[in-house]
């Protein structure tokens, strides 16, 4: 496989109609790594939480295809609201290099009870680049069920793209989750948050065995990584640190197959709804 360099922007983003500048920003993140070819953004990066059609995918897609063609990169341009069939998800394109739209990726998990009327994606998000290797996206709150992230592994993803927005105090809690991901699928991991007024940044990049490689503050910054995908397969094969193999034994093991769910205890743990206050 041959060496692939991806730059994560973490910007200081407005609350919403961030188009120009992030434009503004991949053209000059590529223009100062010219060697780059991928360039992701983070979840809602255009049009933050807002829900006006006026930021839909479909407003915004095809301007980003003509920068990606033009830059020769491949690009993720953070994610969209996207509306129809009287719904409404969250969805991350993936570009191509010659401006074709490789995938739509979208959120599994919507941040309950907070990011209500959003319908969630059924599907794990893979794509391949030939030469390249399997890549996998996850969008914000996905990564807090590591079955998505399994999902993502079973389908052969050796690095997880992880557009997000998070502008929270538990900002520190999925870093941890971010590095315990990238060790139980033995793949690297790519975190890039939204800084400014939609998020806290901190954005995190973690290596096959859950090395840190990059981890950012909260101020404006490019994250870079230079990749060869070889290392997620030896390390598959060998195992962390030459001992534990965990892909190989999930897949060896049936009892991720067999259904069994305490159904009473889950029952018991209430509706999902705000929390209210303790008396």
């Amino acid at each position: 496989m041959k060496n692939f360099s991806i730059a994560g922007l973490q910007l200081d983003l407005e609350y919403t109609n961030n188009k120009t500048y992030l434009i503004e920003k991949i053209n000059q993140t590529v223009s100062r790594y010219p060697w780059i070819n991928m360039v992701v953004a983070t979840e809602l990066a255009v049009g933050g939480a807002s829900r006006s059609q006026e930021f839909s995918l479909d407003n915004h897609l095809r301007s980003f295809q003509e920068l990606a063609k033009e830059k020769n990169v491949w690009l993720i341009p953070g994610s969209f609201y996207h509306f129809s069939d009287e719904k409404v998800t969250n969805v991350a394109p993936v570009i191509s290099n010659q401006g074709k739209v490789v995938s739509l990726c979208t959120k599994n998990y919507p941040f309950e009870p907070y990011e209500r009327d959003i319908e969630g994606g059924k599907d794990s998000c893979v794509f391949e680049i030939e030469g390249v290797g399997i890549f996998g996206v996850q969008i914000c709150y996905d990564l807090w069920f590591p079955e998505t992230s399994r999902a993502l592994a079973m389908k052969g993803a050796q690095i997880i793209i992880h557009p997000s927005l998070t502008d929270t105090c538990d900002r520190n809690e999925e870093k941890i989750m971010a590095r315990a991901t990238a060790i139980q699928q033995q793949c690297y991991y790519f975190d890039v948050n939204a800084g400014g007024k939609q998020g806290c940044g901190q954005s995190i990049i973690v290596g096959p065995e859950g090395e840190v490689l990059t981890e950012l503050g909260s101020s404006e910054e490019v994250a870079l990584l230079e990749i060869n995908l070889d290392k997620v397969d030896q390390i598959r094969r060998r195992g962390i640190k030459g001992l534990g193999q965990p892909l190989k034994s999930f897949r060896d093991n049936p009892f991720y197959n067999n259904g069994e769910v305490n159904k009473d205890y889950l029952k018991s743990l209430g509706d999902l709804e705000m929390p209210k206050k303790l008396k």
